[in-house]
């Protein structure tokens, strides 16, 4: 065979192996956001804070997906006890480049609500218009941590998160997001139902401030109500936050696998 001819063969094989590196598939950016925490505790139950139960669950999330997801990269907006703004757990998703934002809580209702002690369930949350009071009012209440911070004001460009009529916002935004937000949600609420046997309160929209900051496929958990003892015990149980842990996982696979991430070039950047 001519010299030329194997020279030119050789450095086609250099090219396509040059290329091959410079297209070579990136990893899926979780990001993984524990509601609350440090001064503030989120609900309360008899014994348990949500603060609590919301970064065990997260925890245990993040390490099953980084043991069983090798391609997928797991950012925290907390790792620990820390009180964290709500405008910098969405900064801090951003500035991960994230393909997805799962924030996890734990419900409750007011003192004054006669099925207090009895009412359960999961429920999944995307942004989008209210429906009803009682999206408003989790929204409301997981939106109040605000008032926690010296600066709201000029944070959240005068947002009252207590006024109905600031959430006008989010009524009249159109997220890019939303089909991704609502086949996420909708695969974490069925696996919260059939893996860790939560009664189902379904999937719904409300305006949560950190789903409308972060710029990703975004989803709220609500994984149970600690306003209800039977359910307090459970979600404060090793055994319960790992079969929700475990749930949320399965409906993370799934979607996962519906939703691949562009390989990217050497020109790009995450």
């Amino acid at each position: 065979m001519n010299k030329n001819i194997i020279t030119r063969f050789a450095f086609s094989l250099l090219l396509m192996a040059v290329f091959a590196v410079s297209a070579s598939a990136r990893d899926f950016v979780l990001v993984i956001d524990p509601g609350h925490g440090g001064k503030d505790v989120g609900a309360r139950g008899v014994k348990a804070y949500e603060k609590n139960i919301n970064l065990a669950v997260a925890k245990l999330f993040g390490e099953k997906v980084k043991k069983e997801c090798k391609d997928v990269k797991v950012v925290y907006t907390r790792d620990d006890d820390t009180f964290v703004k709500l405008n910098d757990r969405a900064e801090i998703a951003n500035k991960a480049n994230g393909d997805l934002f799962v924030s996890i809580h734990v419900n409750s209702v007011a003192r004054k609500n006669r099925n207090r002690t009895r009412i359960s369930g999961a429920e999944v949350y995307t942004l989008g218009l209210h429906r009803s009071d009682d999206n408003l009012a989790v929204a409301m209440r997981e939106n109040s941590v605000m008032s926690l911070e010296a600066d709201q004001s000029e944070t959240y460009q005068g947002f009252d998160p207590e006024s109905s009529e600031s959430y006008i916002i989010f009524e009249l935004s159109q997220s890019l997001y939303m089909d991704k937000s609502i086949e996420m949600a909708e695969l974490v609420q069925q696996s919260l139902v059939g893996n860790a046997n939560r009664a189902d309160k379904g999937v719904k929209q409300a305006g949560f401030w950190v789903l409308w900051a972060t710029s990703m496929p975004s989803i709220l958990i609500e994984l149970d109500f600690i306003s209800n003892p039977t359910q307090e015990k459970y979600l404060a149980s090793q055994k319960g936050q790992r079969e929700l842990a475990d749930a949320i996982f399965e409906g993370f696979l799934t979607y996962k696998e519906n939703n691949p991430v562009m390989p990217e070039t050497n020109n790009e950047s995450r």
